[in-house]
């Protein structure tokens, strides 16, 4: 059973999306580079320390979905149902997140990462992250050694198809192009139960 959260930790969690919400509505009105920190804390009405208690950086601000997009891909892998094959659970949480990213509503936050250097590193680093840690996952699930080649492989792959589905005519059929691919590999590496 969860507990629900207390007090004091729904008022973190309110305070982290006011600021959330504050700086992005900032960057999409005056652009992410002409935005600061104190910018945001002072029109969230917080201080700068707090702002950064909850962010680590500028960059995370927009992001701020991160933690929650790397920990449903490793649920996924180990939450699951007893011999439930990973690849179409994998499939149906991509699919989910690149619905969701590719949605009217976030068409002017990718344009604005997709035209500045600092969003767009902060992605790539986000993203190498995100596979090592479903990379560790699937390891983890398979009693392999979290290094082994195949699963940081198979892990990589899944997190470049929510890039490369975001950009895509048709991005829940890229999903699934990129998936059939990922499937073919996963049999050639003979981790397919």
């Amino acid at each position: 059973m969860t507990v629900p959260p207390g007090r004091r930790e729904r008022k973190k969690a309110a305070t982290r999306q006011k600021i959330a919400d504050t700086a992005l509505r900032l960057f999409l009105e005056r652009g992410y580079e002409a935005v600061g920190i104190r910018d945001v804390a002072a029109e969230a009405d917080v201080a700068v320390t707090t702002v950064f208690s909850h962010f680590a950086s500028k960059e995370a601000l927009v992001f701020e979905q991160d933690e929650d997009f790397e920990h449903r891909l490793a649920r996924a892998v180990t939450g699951r149902a007893p011999r439930e094959p990973l690849i179409p659970v994998l499939r149906h949480e991509m699919r989910d997140m690149v619905r969701h990213c590719t949605a009217d509503s976030a068409a002017p936050i990718w344009r604005m990462i997709d035209t500045s250097p600092a969003l767009r590193q902060y992605e790539e680093s986000m993203r190498l992250r995100h596979a090592e840690s479903l990379a560790a996952a699937i390891a983890a699930d398979l009693d392999l050694p979290p290094d082994t080649t195949a699963c940081r492989t198979i892990a990589r792959f899944v997190i470049d198809a929510h890039a490369l589905a975001r950009e895509a005519a048709d991005p829940q059929a890229a999903v699934d192009e990129v998936f059939r691919m990922i499937e073919a590999a996963w049999e050639v590496a003979g981790l397919a139960s």
